[in-house]
């Protein structure tokens, strides 16, 4: 991080001293102190922005009303009794969240949530392989449809979900980021989940966005629900690359995919 901000200084840049996040910070902490620092902010930041990015964008090819109810209730079922408990029983334990008075840089911030993202990327891909080692047991059920769609990014055994949520909320305390920067992460995490199951390879896809391959997108997720042994990594591709479970594949186009079933 300090090399990063010596780099630019050195460009006459200076990002050590970027204050451009603090107006932000100086509204939203006197103003929301008490839900910032409430153990279960995290589930409510998590749980609204999941069912805010699965809102239904194009009319053709929809999964059918029994598909995403079944969808809905397993992910409301697995918050409702699992991870809201566990959030609860955060407050006999866990301190409260401190409210530093300085945001951090632009750099600090982007920073942070590209290493929680990688961070669960390499715990996810272990903990993928493993699942689908134990396949029946744990995972069987993520993948009852060959062809995703958004609100199957959720549709998770219980296990699995409570240890997505488990790092999710621990990888920002392991990387001692500050509680803006886990508020991005978390935000960015759920949108790039439903993302990846969305079956749609937009202009502005993420895969898009970052170049030579290294995110993973919804082509390969499409890949991953058919062929189960490729593509595990959620996020990134130089996992499956490594360890020769890489496959790559182009979506036809935005009217040739998303044939639900």
């Amino acid at each position: 991080m300090d090399l990063v901000v010596d780099t630019f200084s050195g460009m006459g840049i200076d990002l050590g001293n970027d204050s451009s996040l603090q107006p932000l910070w100086n509204s939203v902490r006197p103003n929301h102190r008490n839900s910032l620092r409430s153990p279960l902010f995290p589930i409510v930041l998590n749980v609204s922005s999941y069912f805010l990015f699965c809102l239904p964008i194009l009319p053709s090819r929809r999964p059918t009303p029994f598909m995403l109810l079944h969808c809905a209730g397993i992910s409301l079922h697995n918050h409702m009794l699992l991870v809201l408990p566990a959030s609860v029983a955060q407050w006999t334990w866990r301190p409260p969240v401190t409210l530093p008075d300085q945001v951090p840089t632009l750099v600090e911030l982007i920073t942070g949530v590209t290493g929680n993202l990688l961070l669960f990327d390499f715990q996810y891909f272990i903990w993928h392989l493993l699942h689908h080692w134990l396949y029946m047991t744990f995972h069987a059920i993520h993948h009852n449809y060959s062809a995703p769609f958004v609100l199957a990014t959720q549709c998770l055994g219980g296990w699995e979900l409570v240890t997505v949520c488990f790092w999710t909320t621990l990888n920002p305390v392991i990387l001692r980021c500050h509680l803006l920067t886990t508020c991005v992460f978390m935000v960015l995490h759920v949108y790039v989940s439903v993302e990846d199951h969305c079956s749609y390879d937009f202009p502005w896809s993420t895969s898009r966005l970052i170049p030579f391959s290294i995110y993973r997108g919804p082509s390969k997720d499409d890949v991953h629900h058919q062929k189960l042994n490729k593509n595990i990594a959620p996020y990134f591709s130089h996992w499956d690359k490594i360890f020769g479970t890489h496959a790559d594949f182009k979506l036809i186009g935005l009217n040739s995919v998303g044939c639900y079933g």
